[in-house]
């Protein structure tokens, strides 16, 4: 082969400094939780287990408001979505948010009208709109489900 070295196509022909920076890369931890009396418990653990990783401070005012977030979703699960065996809560940091995702296998998506949504819904979109975030609900990719998913700011 000639004397060039291998150059990704991304920088033939470019400067470094023309090069973009490339964002940090996203950490993805999902866990599964069994539905029933301990749910929220697990996943409240599950998820402050994960925060050294992904950047949050334990105790902070941020991670009080993850672990609630966190409650209220698998407690919506143990109302809403019965016929689920696991809820799966995951806990999702790049490009500067923490998003908290919890699916089920309840297709029906709640309504995210303010009008519309209860007492516990409408306290998570107060806590991502604390951190500049909001909340989204789409139909479940894999199964027949839903997932809720709540975005926020990372606080620098």
């Amino acid at each position: 082969m000639g004397g060039h070295p291998f150059r990704p196509p991304w920088r033939r022909g470019r400067s470094a400094a023309v090069i973009e920076h490339v964002p940090s890369p996203v950490r993805r931890h999902i866990v599964s939780v069994p539905v029933g009396p301990e749910a929220v418990r697990r996943a409240r653990v599950a998820v402050a287990g994960r925060f050294g990783e992904v950047g949050v401070v334990p105790g902070s005012a941020f991670a009080d408001a993850v672990l609630l977030v966190v409650s209220e979703l698998v407690v919506n699960v143990l109302r809403h979505a019965s016929r689920s065996p696991v809820a799966d809560v995951g806990i999702t940091v790049g490009a500067g948010q923490l998003v908290i995702s919890v699916a089920d296998a309840e297709p029906h998506l709640p309504s995210l009208e303010p009008d519309a949504m209860g007492a516990g819904l409408q306290l998570v979109a107060e806590l991502a709109a604390e951190y500049d975030g909001y909340v989204s609900a789409e139909p479940a990719i894999d199964h027949d489900g839903k997932v809720v998913l709540v975005r926020f700011r990372m606080p620098s």
